[in-house]
């Protein structure tokens, strides 16, 4: 029986495979689409035993490692750190994992944290790192929703104790941040599309879907989609308001300006 560990991390919004491609000896162009697929020979030098050893690296910011040490992947992290500048704050706090066992006295099963294969086909790492990069990619959009929704909490506790002091510029940032989550899980994590196999191995395909299911992307995808829109119509709300009360203080403004204007006039006729 054989056994292959799958170890997936998100560190960033997105990495550029080609840079990262040339780097590792690949003249070609990824499409978006295209995980960086390294073997042994290209970790050699970068992990001390990279025998039976690969990684997937993904254009949304995921990456997974087969068969690694958790000090393994903290030695490729901080090589890829020299590669992408990009990656000097980034941390360990959004992974997965999942098994893959190759036994052919066994038949085809499939569970949470395991799967069993009675033979291993060349697409079967590919569907599970895929699956597994999305799922931690989703991990992270989701805690950083969540603490948006905590700020969002806060605007609507100050609203109602009757206080409106947003800046135009605190607005723009939380709408930025709230479709940024949207663009990056629709463009970016690709939860919407499956993989270029899926189209041409009808077996690739079946995996795919039941893998999607039990990580429950779609419906992680649709919580992330409705909370972001939630979070766009509360702050179109405070947008209103604050426009509103803006217009309020100018509307005030004038009538004083006009008041005054009367008044320095009614003192100059008296004056005369």
């Amino acid at each position: 029986m054989a056994e292959i560990y799958f170890k997936a991390v998100s560190l960033c919004n997105e990495l550029n495979l080609n840079h990262l491609g040339k780097h590792f000896g690949f003249n070609k162009k990824y499409q978006w689409d295209e995980p960086l697929y390294l073997t042994s020979q290209q970790l050699d030098g970068i992990i001390r035993f990279p025998n039976d050893k690969s990684v997937y690296i993904f254009s949304f910011g995921s990456i997974v490692f087969l068969n690694f040490a958790h000090h393994e992947m903290s030695d490729f992290i901080d090589y890829l750190k020299k590669i992408e500048k990009d990656l000097s704050n980034t941390t360990l706090d959004y992974f997965d994992d999942y098994n893959l066992e190759i036994n052919p006295n066994e038949d085809f099963s499939i569970n949470y944290d395991r799967m069993m294969l009675p033979e291993l086909k060349s697409f079967h790492s590919d569907i599970i790192s895929t699956v597994l990069a999305k799922s931690t990619a989703l991990d992270k959009i989701e805690d950083g929703i969540n603490k948006l929704l905590d700020d969002i909490e806060d605007m609507i506790h100050f609203l109602e104790e009757g206080h409106l002091n947003i800046s135009d510029e605190r607005l723009a940032k939380v709408s930025g941040k709230i479709l940024g989550f949207k663009y990056n899980t629709i463009s970016y994590v690709m939860l919407l599309d499956k993989p270029n196999i899926t189209w041409i191995n009808e077996e690739s395909q079946n995996l795919y879907n039941e893998l999607e299911k039990l990580f429950e992307l779609r419906d992680r995808y649709e919580k992330i989609r409705h909370k972001t829109e939630t979070l766009l119509d509360i702050t179109e709300v405070f947008t209103g308001l604050v426009h509103a009360k803006r217009g309020t203080r100018l509307e005030w403004m004038v009538i004083i300006l006009i008041f005054a204007e009367i008044l320095l006039s009614i003192i100059m006729y008296i004056w005369k």
